[in-house]
């Protein structure tokens, strides 16, 4: 098995929605004024991107997904393949935005630097991301699973998800004064079956075994987090933990 996890629009839309809908108190917090040069971190298909640009803002969207990029250049968005450890821009944005997209990015400080370069002083930069103990019942879940298969978990492990206190002083040392911070949990009714949800962000547990294994371990998956996240009407709901910022870049303007 290896670390990757890749990414198919379709998919996406049908069992990961919620992303989006649930980003949108996001745009309330950045609150974007019309003209603002704007920089979605982590775009996946597009879809808050498309609020942003809807708001007036000059915006680009970046993210590692060849996939999902040509699916929000499909919705007329200036978006384009870039890693976020190595964002390609320089004291040219007026905010950094990004939803759902930070806790797949493992070296946290070179995302922070790479933002703050590419904005302008006295910018900002809102996200929101998977905070410490996201997903802690689906994490034990696949630890014991794969631990049972001789496999590690934490060696394949794609997510990062720190404390408020953690990121905070990660942000400041990055030169970034830090308005607001908050971490709370967000029980996350999910569109269908835990299978999809595992299916579409499990990649980097999953995608290397063979068709067989990757249905048993499923399955098995599916049995051990009924008790916890299944409701007795059958409605699957993810015990997801957000991790909510708004920062300012240090410097006048």
């Amino acid at each position: 098995m290896t670390t990757t996890q890749t990414w198919n629009p379709d998919d996406y839309a049908r069992n990961a929605r919620f992303v989006a809908r649930l980003g949108e108190p996001l745009i309330d917090l950045l609150a974007p004024q019309p003209g603002e040069r704007v920089l979605d971190l982590g775009c996946g298909d597009g879809a808050l991107t498309e609020k942003l640009a809807a708001a007036g803002c000059i915006v680009v969207g970046v993210d590692g997904s060849p996939a999902q990029v040509a699916a929000a250049q499909a919705r007329g968005l200036d978006a384009r393949v870039a890693d976020g450890h190595a964002l390609p821009f320089d004291n040219e944005f007026d905010a950094v935005f990004s939803n759902a997209a930070l806790h797949w990015m493992r070296d946290p400080d070179q995302v922070i630097t790479g933002v703050a370069r590419a904005l302008k002083p006295g910018s900002r930069f809102v996200g929101e991301m998977g905070g410490a103990g996201n997903i802690a019942i689906v994490w034990a879940a696949l630890v014991d699973t794969l631990s049972r298969r001789g496999i590690d978990a934490a060696a394949l492990n794609p997510w990062y998800f720190p404390s408020a206190e953690e990121y905070q002083g990660r942000l400041e040392a990055g030169g970034f004064s830090v308005n607001s911070i908050e971490l709370f949990p967000r029980p996350t009714t999910l569109p269908g079956d835990i299978r999809g949800w595992l299916e579409t962000f499990g990649g980097a547990f999953l995608s290397s075994a063979d068709a067989a294994v990757r249905e048993q371990i499923i399955d098995e998956l599916r049995e051990i987090l009924r008790p916890s996240l299944q409701t007795p009407d059958g409605v699957w709901v993810a015990d997801y933990v957000r991790l909510r910022f708004a920062a300012t870049k240090r410097g006048a303007r």
